[in-house]
């Protein structure tokens, strides 16, 4: 491959790996938010004895597990991809020098 064009493949999967590695950390810090309103809803629900604030906090509950497991099922894929990219990375950093 001539070099300049290896040089903007190589420059496009730097930026793509930044780009996945923010994403990542950003699911992460929503994630973490998610466990974090959970446990504060785990502590409310033991303090309360309001039938309808119990139901709406336990339906509350159940939306932040399922936006949990989508970013779990999410944070897989993108594993997956910065896997492959870093691989498809040093690959053409070798094969450049």
């Amino acid at each position: 491959m001539a070099i300049s064009f290896t040089g903007s493949i190589i420059a496009r999967l730097k930026k793509e790996i930044a780009n996945t590695e923010r994403e990542m950390l950003e699911r992460g810090k929503k994630k973490e938010k998610a466990l974090f309103k959970i446990n504060q809803l785990e502590k409310d629900i033991k303090l309360s004895f309001s039938p309808s604030d119990l139901s709406s906090k336990m339906t509350r509950i159940s939306k932040l597990k399922a936006e949990i497991s989508k970013i779990n099922g999410l944070q897989t894929t993108l594993s997956k991809q910065l896997v492959m990219k870093k691989a498809s990375l040093k690959k053409l950093l070798s094969q450049d020098q």
